[in-house]
Formats: C-alpha cells, sequence, structure tokens
C-alpha cells in the first residue's frame, strides 16, 4: 500500500525567488491550459488528449515564452496530467463509474492559495539533511522519521502561510499489530468529541474556538488596510498562521486518538454521519468544522488497514440514541438538551451518548442478556425469539421484541395471566404443552412467520 510521508523544508532566499517562479509556470499551464478547453467545450468540440495539450502549452510555449526555459519541465507536464485526470475523475461521476459524492469541473488556480510543484523518476536527489531539486538548488530539510523505501514522487507544496513542505509517496508494508481481542463502538458528539461504549468520554481541543478572539482581532486589522500595500501582505500572513495553527492542533489530536484506538482495539465501529449536509446547519456548522469527524474517520481507517484491524460503519439511520441498549425498547425521538433519560420499559438509567455508543457497536456484534431468578446474568450470542424452547414445567415470562428472556416468579406469572383475563385484544394459542398470549392482529403473522415477535407477551404454563 501507498502512504505520504510530509517533511518542513527551508529554502533561502534566493531558491524562495526558484520557486516561486517554478509555481507561477505551473500554474500558468493549469490555467491557460484549462481556458483552451472551456473555450473548446463552448463550441461544442472534445476535450484534446494530454499529448496534444502538452505539445501545445509546453512545447511550442516554450519558443514564445522563455521564462518556461528557466523551470525544470517535469512540474509542468505534471500539472497537464493532474488536469487530465481531475477531467477523467469529472466526466466519470458524470456517467456514474465514479462511486460517490459528485466531483466538480476543475478550476482554475489562484496566486493566494496553496501552491503545488510534483517531481517524478530521478530528476530530485535526496541527502543527508538536504534534497536536490533541479534548477532550484539544495534545499535543507528537517527528517522527522526515515522514509520507509524509495520514494516514487515528490511534491513541494507552499501554504498561505508561506511555510514549505516536501512530500513523499512511498510503498509500505502493513505492520500487524498484537491482538487485543477487543471492540469499540465510538458515538461523535459537539460537546464531547468521542463517547465509547464502554464509558469514556474524550474532549476535542477545539482550537478554533479557543482562538477566535485573537482571530477577529487580526481580520479587523486586515480590513483597514490598503488593496496591494505591504501591510495588508503582512496583516494577511497573520490571519494565515493563525489557521495553520489551528488546523495543526487539531490534526495532532486526531491522530494521537486515532493511534491510540487502533492500538487498543481490533474492530471499530463509527456511524456514518453526513458531515457535508450537516455543516449547511448555520448553527452548528463553526462547531462541527472545529471538530473534524471526517478526517477523524479518515485517519481511523487508514491506521486500520495499515496495522491490520477491522473498521466498521453503520447507517445514519440507525437509532442508536433512541433504543434502550438494554432492552431494545425504542422510547422515540429526544431533543438535543436531553442528556440522561430511564428506559420506559425496563427502568434502565442511561446517559445519552454512552448508550448510543453500545447501541453502534451492538449492531455490529448484538448480543442478548438472560436475567436468572438469582440475579446473574448469563450472556447467548444467538438472539432469542418468543419460540424457543423452555424445558417442561418451568414457569416463565417472555417479554416480545426477542432482546430479553426473564425467567420469572410464580407471582409474575400470576399477573400475565390476569392480564390475558381482562384484555379483550389478545387470545390464547395452544400448542401441544405450550400456551401462548398474543394480539388478535399478529396471530396470522406468527403463523406465516414465527421469527417475528413485535409488543408480543406470552406465558408459558
Amino acid at each position: 500500500m501507498k502512504a505520504r510521508y510530509k517533511y518542513r523544508i527551508y529554502p533561502n532566499r534566493v531558491q524562495i525567488t526558484k520557486l516561486n517562479q517554478l509555481f507561477g509556470c505551473c500554474r500558468y499551464v493549469w490555467n491557460s491550459t484549462l481556458a483552451h478547453c472551456n473555450e473548446l467545450y463552448s463550441d461544442g468540440q472534445k476535450k484534446p488528449s494530454y499529448v496534444d495539450l502538452t505539445k501545445q502549452f509546453i512545447t511550442q510555449a516554450k519558443k514564445e515564452l522563455v521564462w518556461l526555459k528557466e523551470v525544470a519541465s517535469t512540474p509542468l507536464q505534471q500539472s497537464l496530467k493532474d488536469l487530465d485526470q481531475a477531467y477523467k475523475n469529472f466526466f466519470d461521476s458524470c456517467t456514474g463509474k465514479r462511486k460517490g459524492i459528485k466531483v466538480k469541473p476543475p478550476k482554475f488556480k489562484s496566486r493566494k492559495s496553496r501552491q503545488t510543484a510534483r517531481f517524478v523518476g530521478g530528476n530530485y536527489k535526496i541527502g543527508q539533511d538536504k534534497i536536490y531539486l533541479p534548477k532550484v538548488g539544495k534545499i535543507k530539510i528537517v527528517w522527522s522519521r526515515k522514509l520507509p523505501s524509495e520514494p516514487s514522487s515528490l511534491t513541494i507544496t507552499k501554504d498561505s502561510a508561506n511555510r514549505y513542505f516536501a512530500s513523499f509517496v512511498v510503498e509500505i508494508n502493513p505492520e500487524l499489530l498484537p491482538k487485543t481481542n477487543n471492540s469499540i463502538g465510538i458515538d461523535l458528539g459537539i460537546s464531547t468529541f468521542a463517547t465509547l461504549s464502554n464509558g469514556d468520554k474524550i474532549n476535542a481541543p477545539k482550537p478554533l474556538k479557543n482562538n477566535l478572539k485573537k482571530l477577529a482581532k487580526f481580520q479587523r486589522k486586515f480590513a483597514k488596510t490598503e488593496l496591494g500595500s505591504k501591510r495588508r501582505e503582512k496583516a494577511r500572513i497573520l490571519i494565515a498562521k493563525l489557521h495553520a495553527k489551528v488546523k495543526d492542533i487539531r490534526t495532532d489530536f486526531l491522530h494521537k486518538l486515532s493511534t491510540d484506538l487502533v492500538k487498543k482495539y481490533d474492530k471499530i465501529v463509527l456511524e456514518d454521519l453526513n458531515v457535508s449536509g450537516m455543516v449547511k446547519n448555520c448553527k452548528l456548522a463553526r462547531a462541527i468544522s472545529d471538530l473534524g469527524w471526517r478526517q477523524f474517520r479518515t485517519l481511523t481507517e487508514a491506521k486500520c488497514e495499515k496495522y491490520g484491524k477491522e473498521f466498521r460503519t453503520i447507517s445514519r439511520w440507525e437509532p442508536t440514541s433512541q433504543k434502550c441498549s438494554n432492552c431494545g425498547f425504542k422510547g422515540g425521538k429526544k431533543e438535543l438538551n436531553v442528556r440522561e433519560w430511564t428506559c420506559l420499559n425496563c427502568g434502565t438509567f442511561h446517559d445519552r451518548d454512552v448508550n448510543a455508543a453500545v447501541n453502534i457497536l451492538n449492531v455490529i456484534q448484538p448480543k442478548t442478556k438472560v436475567e436468572i431468578v438469582e440475579e446473574t446474568v448469563v450472556e447467548i450470542p444467538v438472539q432469542l425469539s418468543l419460540f424457543n424452547e423452555v424445558a417442561e414445567g418451568q414457569r416463565s415470562i417472555i417479554f416480545g421484541r426477542g432482546g430479553n428472556v426473564r425467567l420469572a416468579s410464580q407471582q409474575i406469572l400470576m399477573m400475565c395471566q390476569l392480564a390475558l383475563s381482562f384484555s379483550s385484544n389478545l387470545v390464547c394459542l395452544n400448542d401441544g404443552w405450550e400456551s401462548r398470549a398474543v394480539s388478535q392482529s399478529s396471530v396470522g403473522r406468527m403463523s406465516r412467520a414465527k421469527s417475528k415477535s413485535s409488543n408480543i407477551r406470552a406465558a408459558y404454563l
């Protein structure tokens, strides 16, 4: 499997000038090619192939534009390859070949946003504390960790805060961590970032919320500056550096949390949240974006694949917050301010987030709890239904919804018999030595499929 290793580089002033020139040439090739393709599309013509675009916007353009010869040719070619791949993804998304979220057509690049240039093959060299780029020179690099193998490509990146990075694409082998035989369900929230099915709660640092006052101060200064002035650029860099700091704090927290979970548990279960739709809520958009739910899922899934662990998701429509994790009773939808509730069926007191996390895990690993008279609990991996065999002569009550079987005393059995005698919508079915009390509307359904039992009470005599 492939992975990307990212490092910080520190070019000097001359190298910064050359890198900015390289970024500008790559941006020019991308924008001019994109404008040409849009013009052909408006005239009803097809997009030219990658070879034709290379001849027109690199080979022939170098004859007219001398400054294109001052930079390496490989990043210019890779820029056209990226554009060709962007168009392919867009067309495949339109025709249905590419699954998932619809891909938008490629856009023009701006000099104020993130800049990239990619090198492949033998155009670059890796040294002990420096990397060599053609027509740029040897740039200082800080190796925070070793490269596991020979990289296949090198991408130089400049972010909005004027920081430079080098990222390598390498081939790695999965590392199998020792098995722990533990599984965990995770419920993501706003007040508490993650609630685990074992009861643990993890709070997020919320870096954007903690730096809102400083961000507002910098933005007010930026708004008072003149367009094109040096003070405006300094104010812009202050804002960009603050945003970079917020991003780094959030990414560091998500990396550490996902790594810790993957090391402790063999199976991790998450809910498939529609984050892109939830951020459209103007009241919760900033809070959700500050947490990084989608990035946490991406990191956890990638690390599970890397370390040989199992990652599962459940449907977003699963009523995890409405259902009792003890008996399976659905108590209906609850408001967001309701954080604790008591089950009306079994009387169990629940923390809303912990109960949801347990339900998330139970969707993948369902279990049935059997409560015996001596208050001992026996867990049975197979879910019991209404029609499981019971030893002859044993007095018991079976509650419907197939999740909770309770061996009851003589008094409870008499209460069930009284309920049968006073209720007009219940009938008694005799099957050999068994007697069942069910609703009249359920008789026909029970005869067709005995495995379904909803809101049924039966007395075994």
